[in-house]
This record gives C-alpha cells, structure tokens and sequence, in this order.
C-alpha cells in the first residue's frame, strides 16, 4: 500500500515540479523612436531649404 502512495506521489508530483513561472522584469520596457521622429525633421528640413533656394536664386549663384 506504501508503494501504491508513494509512485501516485511521484507520478501527480513531477509534472507540477516543472511549473513555468512568469514575473515582471525589474526595469520598465523601453521603446525608442527617435527614428521615425528624425525622418521627419530631415525631410522637412530638406523642403524648407529647396523652398528657400527656389524662391531666392540671387542668394545661391550658380
């Protein structure tokens, strides 16, 4: 009878020794996106000047 309880012991007891655990990590996640922000400061900045050597072609000799 001993044996009986101690291999369902065993057999109910492995599966639950391996239980994943999930925790939160310690430091916040961080996202960067400076990426798309610098993408559009360039290209806006890239229209302004071209604007500005269209409308001032004395400024800009060729």
């Amino acid at each position: 009878m001993k044996r009986i309880i101690t291999l369902s012991g065993l057999v109910f007891g492995l599966p639950l020794a391996g239980c994943v655990q999930i925790q939160a990590p310690s430091k916040p996640i961080e996202i960067n996106l400076n990426v798309n922000i610098r993408q559009e400061v360039v290209l806006s900045l890239k229209k302004d000047a071209q604007d500005l050597v269209t409308n001032n072609p004395e400024l800009f000799p060729q």
